[in-house]
């Protein structure tokens, strides 16, 4: 059912109850809530006249913008599966790592290229910037990430890393060894920031191994 041909205009909501708007709204997502038809219901209201001059031009174009939302929904949709197959060829299992979908995997796999061209993942490290660079101040050491190296990569680690130390709405955490494993860096004296670094370089072995033997997260130690 096409958003544009079912969604009325604000005219045709004057009469209209909020159960009824409803009905109307869960036939096109049925994950709309009540307390969004008597949001609208009541912009409706607020706005006074909406039977405005040239209404049906704005009908009309409001319904051209949906209707270009709905095509490029479908192609976003084509994309996915014509990178999923891309995938397949490669025979990598990165998208059975949390957080890891096939738009990722493949940026991934884009941006590291062939993985034969690095003999261990301390040279992946480097090249996505993520090995971190020690400095030492009054007889204390620290390490941080440095900004050499690929900095799509780099990000692409960096989103990795947060994802996994991130704890839900109910307080559960979304990796429960690696937000274990932040929270002892944490402990120990590190920043924020640079135990991050350290979820990253771990990240790193993990990609690293899943790549060269083309395993999936079963096989790998976190």
């Amino acid at each position: 059912m096409h958003f544009w041909k079912t969604y009325p205009s604000p005219g045709h909501l004057t009469n209209k109850s909020v159960e009824e708007l409803t009905g109307e709204l869960k036939a096109i997502s049925p994950n709309i809530l009540k307390s969004k038809a008597e949001l609208i219901l009541e912009c409706v209201q607020n706005d006074g006249n909406t039977i405005r001059d040239y209404q049906e031009s704005r009908d009309f174009i409001t319904q051209s913008l949906v209707r270009d939302l709905e095509h490029q929904a479908v192609e976003l949709a084509q994309i996915d599966t014509e990178i999923e197959k891309m995938l397949g060829a490669f025979d990598y299992k990165l998208t059975t790592l949390p957080g890891v979908g096939n738009a990722v995997a493949s940026k991934l796999i884009a941006e590291i290229g062939d993985i034969r061209c690095f003999p261990n993942a301390n040279k992946l490290a480097c090249f996505a910037g993520i090995a971190p660079k020690s400095f030492s101040s009054a007889g204390k050491g620290r390490d941080e990430s440095n900004k050499q190296g690929n900095r799509e990569l780099h990000g692409l680690f960096y989103f990795f890393a947060v994802t996994m130390v991130s704890v839900s709405t109910k307080r559960k955490p979304y990796n429960p060894i690696f937000r274990a494993f932040f929270l002892r860096k944490t402990s120990e004296g590190k920043t924020k920031s640079q135990a991050l670094v350290c979820i990253m370089r771990r990240l790193v072995n993990i990609i690293y191994g899943m790549m060269k033997n083309k395993m999936d997260t079963d096989h790998m130690c976190y």
